[in-house]
């Protein structure tokens, strides 16, 4: 558990808000197009960088699957 007074957040810009909430719904499993127009981009490349997130989370379903095939 993460003891709150003791964290200390110096300085949050709004670009850091923004890649945190697209990490989250990449995370979540939202599509990078829905993301794209979330966060307002002119063009869906340049929600392409969140893409890594996107496989990462495949990955961890691919993983959980084969983990739970090996328990049968």
């Amino acid at each position: 558990m993460v003891n709150r007074t003791s964290t200390t957040i110096t300085s949050v810009s709004t670009h850091d808000l923004r890649h945190s909430a697209a990490s989250f719904m990449v995370n979540s499993g939202v599509d990078l197009f829905a993301v794209d127009k979330v966060l307002g981009h002119s063009s869906v490349q340049s929600a392409q960088r969140y893409s890594h997130l996107a496989n990462d989370t495949l990955l961890k379903a691919v993983e959980a699957g084969a983990a739970k095939h090996k328990a049968w």
